[in-house]
């Protein structure tokens, strides 16, 4: 059963500072993840083909949560974007030594509007 966390518990007459952030957005990633693994769950308890489509739909919904929280966290900071690219680049040798193409090689597609890091300079 999920354990919802109080928001407001302990709060402070202050802004959260970057590293609070960081831990907070790292919480938010494993709500997303544990709220992706109830809705795959759902989906394959299930044979009703709306409820499937719904259920698949919210999933994947939640998979690009977790890809705004990572993008959020890279744009806050740089020696996290470090790391992810670091294992990003060890994943990438293991699957050349396999002779297996990269997916995504190239890097992502242009985003079809603004994008956080547009905002950098801001």
């Amino acid at each position: 059963m999920p354990n919802f966390a109080n928001p407001f518990q302990g709060n402070v007459d202050r802004k959260l500072s970057n590293a609070e952030l960081m831990q907070a957005l790292r919480l938010d990633i494993a709500g997303e993840l544990e709220a992706i693994f109830l809705y795959e769950a759902h989906y394959l308890a299930t044979d009703d083909p709306v409820a499937r489509m719904v259920l698949a739909d919210i999933r994947d919904e939640e998979k690009a949560h977790v890809g705004e929280l990572v993008t959020l966290m890279r744009h806050l900071d740089s020696r996290e974007t470090e790391l992810f690219l670091e294992g990003e680049g060890e994943v990438n040798a293991m699957l050349e030594k396999l002779g297996i193409a990269a997916k995504g090689a190239g890097g992502p597609a242009p985003a079809s509007g603004p994008t956080v890091g547009d905002m950098a300079g801001r």
